[in-house]
């Protein structure tokens, strides 16, 4: 996995950039989040990414940061929410705006951006709420704040949905206080009724 890369702008033309590390272009799709806090052509820049490999290419996307990045990688789990959709709802509203959309059930102002209906937008709500933290200062889903919550992150990085990967964690409460061996435990207990 590609965590970030840092080298030299080359290209900027939304939603494609590319950056030059060590002799090689890396071309980068982006959200218009991104896009306007980068420097100048050939300037240094920095960018947290997440690769997604498909049958037919590999597209690497970058983020200003790992806010982005997380609430991005948040964006794909949700059924019927893409990765250009997810490209999309970064661009037109920044990750706090996102999470006061969600928290607040917000569905008009999510029905604003392109790409978005109503179903989509109430599915947002409704998959995100409880996995948005609730009155965070910068949204950063992707990095929880205990081993609980950790171990449900990682739960649902594997494929579980949320409720799956609740029942899981209910199943081992009190078993472990480690990240790893909550998952552990958890994983073992899926195939045990």
């Amino acid at each position: 996995m590609i965590g970030f890369l840092r080298g030299i702008l080359v290209v900027k033309q939304p939603p494609r950039l590319i950056v030059e590390v060590g002799g090689v272009g890396y071309e980068v799709d982006a959200p218009m989040s991104t896009f306007y806090r980068l420097p100048k052509i050939g300037s240094e820049v920095t960018l947290y990414t997440h690769l997604v490999v498909r049958e037919d290419a590999h597209v690497l996307f970058g983020f200003a940061t790992e806010a982005e990045r997380g609430l991005f990688r948040t964006l794909i789990r949700v059924n019927g929410v893409g990765t250009r959709l997810a490209l999309a709802i970064l661009s037109g509203l920044s990750a706090e705006e996102f999470q006061r959309c969600v928290q607040q059930g917000d569905a008009l102002r999510l029905q604003r951006l392109p790409g978005i209906g109503k179903k989509t937008a109430e599915r947002l709500i409704v998959e995100l709420r409880d996995r948005l933290p609730p009155s965070s200062p910068e949204l950063v889903p992707a990095a929880p704040a205990d081993p609980v919550r950790e171990a449900q992150e990682a739960l649902l990085a594997l494929g579980y949905k949320p409720h799956e990967a609740q029942r899981l964690l209910d199943k081992v409460a009190g078993k472990a206080t480690a990240v790893e061996e909550l998952i552990r435990l958890a994983l073992k207990s899926a195939g045990s009724p």
